[in-house]
């Protein structure tokens, strides 16, 4: 082993081993440290969680038709015209049809419905479909109770609606608009978004709501995700008002997407006012600990050891606060965070419920930041102490 590095494993040692005598402003530094972690993961969790919950409710197998020139299904319109067009098509499509020969496909309509729970009032979708709408999907499933029976007032509800919200147990009246709907089903789908949803028949909801003939998008179940070109194909000649299909995973990727980003967006710039912050604590914590060891830096010093042991064992004290900072906030986030439930404005401008997730990734990302605090932070006052002037550092007791 050479000099050098015997020189800074002494240097590091004789600094770790007088913290002892600072220990309220190393745990200061260490806290604020963890509170940047926490904060940032907080709103990646989010963001992590958010896109977990939409992008589960897609996918490529399901196609989804819009019309108007629209890529989200509030502000599409399809025609009564249009959708006997395509019924009437006899050729491969590229989508599955029964055994007579029909194609199976969804009529769907989404309508935004205030909800009362707990003395608050919230904005929840109610999804007018037909029956196959069910079916077309991926990992749906009745938890209890039956599907809606066609044309009548009758709806069934997600998991998460049915946790959240006492007043839709099964059996339930629940008034939606002007008239009554009698809960008939809860169902799950794997944690994804449609368990923010309530479903019911498409043609009770245009006599509830008075949106007679209203259709907003079409759902169909592909025979392969590459059947969507063909689709489309087909959809540029039935009409001409445009109608694109694009795949149910695709459509929830994009807004995941900008939703995702946007929640970042507001997290990152806090994350990183505060990290200045704590930077600027980590950098005065230094700047005390070289205070409290000027004598014993001097020492090592004059007997002979380098700037850069001096420097190293400064800047390794601030590195290893901020590591034990980013540790304790990446742990205590995960046990907080992860699995906490949050609401927000999701798609078609109704709330969504969806759980926080922290991701490996999420906590590399926390863990990065705390740590690149004391390394930011720490750099001047290492400099401060392998530049620190022998015969002063002596003096500086006495």
């Amino acid at each position: 082993m050479s000099i050098q590095i015997r020189q800074i494993i002494v240097a590091t040692r004789t600094a770790l081993g007088s913290m002892k005598r600072r220990l309220a402003i190393s745990l200061s530094m260490a806290l604020s440290v963890s509170l940047v972690v926490v904060v940032l993961i907080g709103f990646l969790a989010m963001a992590s969680g958010f896109e977990k919950a939409l992008s589960g409710a897609g996918s490529p197998l399901v196609a989804v038709v819009l019309g108007g020139g629209t890529n989200q299904e509030t502000g599409s319109d399809i025609s009564a015209d249009a959708i006997r067009n395509l019924k009437a098509s006899g050729d491969d499509i590229g989508v599955l049809r029964d055994s007579a020969g029909n194609l199976v496909v969804s009529r769907e309509l989404v309508i935004p419905v205030d909800v009362t729970s707990k003395g608050s009032s919230r904005t929840l979708a109610l999804r007018g479909m037909d029956g196959s709408g069910l079916s077309i999907r991926n990992g749906i499933a009745l938890s209890q109770g039956r599907l809606f029976a066609p044309g009548a007032r009758e709806i069934v509800v997600g998991a998460g609606i049915a946790r959240d919200y006492p007043g839709f147990s099964l059996g339930a009246k629940v008034r939606l608009g002007t008239v009554d709907w009698t809960v008939v089903g809860h169902f799950t789908a794997n944690g994804s978004a449609f368990e923010s949803e309530i479903w019911g028949d498409i043609d009770a909801a245009h006599a509830a709501f008075d949106r007679q003939g209203e259709v907003q998008s079409l759902r169909l179940r592909l025979v392969n995700p590459s059947s969507l070109a063909k689709l489309n194909a087909r959809l540029a000649t039935i009409t001409e008002t445009p109608l694109t299909a694009v795949s149910e995973a695709g459509l929830y990727a994009s807004q995941a997407g900008r939703m995702a980003d946007l929640i970042r967006l507001f997290g990152w710039p806090i994350a990183l006012l505060m990290a200045i912050g704590a930077t600027a604590g980590a950098l005065n914590t230094m700047m005390s600990s070289i205070s409290d060891r000027t004598v014993e830096i001097a020492t090592m010093r004059a007997l002979g050891f380098s700037r850069l042991s001096a420097f190293l064992a400064t800047w390794l004290e601030a590195a290893l606060l901020a590591a034990a900072g980013s540790g304790v906030g990446v742990l205590a986030s995960r046990l907080v965070f992860e699995g906490w439930r949050a609401s927000t404005m999701g798609a078609n401008d109704a709330s969504m419920a969806f759980q926080l997730t922290v991701t490996p990734q999420v906590m590399l990302t926390g863990g990065m930041l705390g740590l690149s605090i004391g390394l930011l932070g720490g750099a001047l006052p290492a400099l401060a102490a392998s530049r620190l002037p022998l015969i002063a550092a002596l003096r500086a007791r006495g």
